[in-house]
């Protein structure tokens, strides 16, 4: 067995699945379902089989083993993948691997310039030069366990620790370009991004350090905040800071907390809130709001309270109604962002005000009472229409209708200006739905090939069999079924992955439907079932090829052809008097 078998055959993919979606359990079949990571969608169609160690969404089609899987929500290459399987787990990667490219390699070592960056960072914080920092973030109340927790450091303003570091380390000046720790002067050389800055790295999911966030400490030092540009390992869109962290806690209390910035996250964490996120400084994309949905639908938007906060949240309202999340926000008095209101009010007080959250719809309708005269009917309907495109972004039609009537009244507006608008946005808008894979599937052909994938006393008994029946060119898994036997002629292991591996793709549609959509369970997947298959398949192949004589019998004797109609009837007596029934079928097997 070679390295990456040893590996998908150690490893639940169930488990290293469900860290990042939230699955349930559907019966004994060992299938698990929820929502699709890889597209946006409101009924779960995403299954994961524990038997075959495979997924597959039935609404977008993505579909694969546990490193396709880990590669696709990662964004890593094949053997980025494998090493980061094999160090969570504790399994020993080879010394040496061919699964390595200079793509692979150029992404390891601007890995290995983070780390080393953070590690950096982190100890010019705790030595003097850090003095000025370690005061800042002291007048912030943020304590020694949190600049540990979250690997506050800072970077120094010489401009050359890094460059000096990675040169030490032998690394490439290809390497270090591509990092974005470092740049390339004009006149030649590097010199540090980050000068003289307060550090937060920014992690992916599994933990790794791909990018910094960095607030200027020098008054008139502007922007106040920078933070790393993209590289091969870091996409700014795809990323939320502190997320690794959040997940476990986002998925236990039914809820994410959003806030804007990198301190916000810090002092909103240290009030006992862990299920808090911040987009990288960047406006919130479609990818991060799917990255939250994988592991909780509900969110709590609490921006700072600013004009550019609530600009911000209305924005992103929007936004995360249109990617299926259950909205709230929050507006905090006193014009303080979250971390100031923690501090000044106390952690039990603002996750108080976290409980106490308004649905969304009521504080936009806030907005709008802002931004419109309400005391005419035209600034009613005015601010009505300012909330009809918020309102039209819920899934469910009974909801939508609730929602507008609700706001509708919140407003004082007429409903029957909720009944127009909708009957409008019903003539022009189609509802999208997922398409439902065909199955043309007879029941016997899903026992026999799920059973044949799990079972090698099975494929002893039955394949030879199965070879030479007529019946199984009338399957529509037919070639799913050659392949198989292929497979195992082949003396190699047979298994779903290494069966999808074989198929074109309409065909590999077929076997995710037969294996996976959980219809056979484990009780029903046995040989003597498997054998009972077969009797059935024998039956109807006799009792057609019987029928067709009987068929052919009557016509000859209508035509007075008398020698062919005997014939023809030996032949049908022939072929009932063979018929086996099951038990002497399965005897003649033994």
């Amino acid at each position: 067995m070679d390295f990456v078998e040893q590996l998908k055959s150690s490893i639940d993919i169930v488990s290293v699945i469900g860290e990042r979606v939230r699955l349930r359990r559907m019966g004994s079949s060992g299938r698990y379902t929820g929502l699709c990571p890889f597209h946006n969608e409101k009924t779960p169609s995403f299954s994961v089989n524990a038997t075959h160690q495979y997924f597959k969404c039935f609404g977008c089609g993505m579909g694969g083993d546990v490193l396709k899987f880990v590669m696709e929500i990662d964004g890593l290459s094949f053997y980025e993948a494998l090493k980061q399987l094999a160090e969570q787990h504790g399994i020993p990667m080879p010394k040496r691997s061919e699964y390595s490219d200079p793509d692979t390699r150029l992404r390891a070592a601007i890995h290995q310039m983070h780390e080393l960056a953070e590690r950096t960072f982190q100890a010019n914080l705790a030595g003097p030069a850090g003095s000025e920092s370690r005061g800042y973030l002291a007048r912030r109340g943020v304590s020694p366990e949190m600049i540990q927790q979250f690997a506050l450091g800072y970077a120094d303003g010489s401009g050359q620790t890094l460059v000096r570091l990675f040169e030490k380390q032998g690394f490439s000046a290809e390497q270090m370009e591509a990092s974005g720790l470092v740049r390339r002067r004009d006149s030649g050389g590097f010199y540090d991004y980050f000068r003289n800055r307060l550090m937060f790295p920014i992690h992916n999911e599994s933990g790794k350090p791909i990018a910094f966030g960095a607030r200027a400490l020098a008054a008139g030092d502007e922007p106040k905040y920078i933070n790393s540009p993209e590289t091969p390992i870091y996409r700014k869109s795809y990323v939320l800071y502190n997320l690794h962290r959040a997940k476990e806690a986002a998925r236990k209390n039914g809820r994410v907390v959003l806030v804007e910035g990198y301190m916000d996250v810090v002092g909103v964490f240290a009030a006992g809130v862990k299920e808090v996120v911040a987009s990288c400084g960047t406006a919130l994309r479609p990818q991060q709001v799917q990255s939250i949905r994988r592991h909780c639908s509900n969110i709590i938007v609490n921006f700072d309270p600013d004009a550019a906060g609530a600009s911000a949240a209305e924005r992103h309202i929007q936004l995360l109604l249109e990617e299926g999340m259950h909205v709230r926000v929050v507006d905090l008095e006193d014009g303080l962002d979250p971390d100031e209101y923690c501090r000044q009010h106390g952690a039990e007080t603002y996750r108080a005000r976290l409980d106490q959250a308004k649905n969304y719809f009521y504080w936009l309708a806030d907005r709008a009472r802002t931004k419109f005269d309400m005391r005419s009917a035209e600034g009613r309907v005015a601010a009505f229409q300012f909330l009809l495109p918020a309102v039209q972004s819920l899934g469910d039609k009974i909801e939508r209708v609730a929602v507008a009537n609700d706001v509708a009244g919140y407003l004082g507006v007429d409903s029957g200006l909720v009944l127009e608008n909708f009957r409008k946005a019903a003539a022009e808008r189609s509802e999208k739905r997922l398409a439902a894979v065909k199955d043309t599937l007879r029941i016997d052909e899903k026992i026999l090939l799920n059973l044949l994938l799990v079972d090698a006393e099975a494929r002893r008994r039955l394949i030879p069999e199965l070879q030479s029946a007529q019946a199984v060119e009338q399957f529509a898994t037919r070639r799913i079924f050659r392949a198989l036997f292929a497979l195992e002629a082949s003396g190699g292991s047979v298994s779903f992955a290494a069966l999808d591996a074989r198929l074109e793709e309409n065909d590999r549609e077929l076997l995710a439907s037969a294996a996976l959509s959980g219809e056979t369970n484990e009780e029903i997947l046995s040989l003597e079932n498997g054998i009972r298959c077969l009797d059935r398949m024998r039956k109807a192949a006799y009792e057609a090829r019987i029928a067709s004589l009987q068929a052919q019998l009557k016509q000859a004797e209508r035509g007075g052809n008398l020698e062919e109609a005997m014939r023809l009837a030996e032949e049908v007596s022939r072929l009932k008097s063979d018929w086996l029934p099951g038990k002497e079928y399965q005897k003649q097997r033994q």
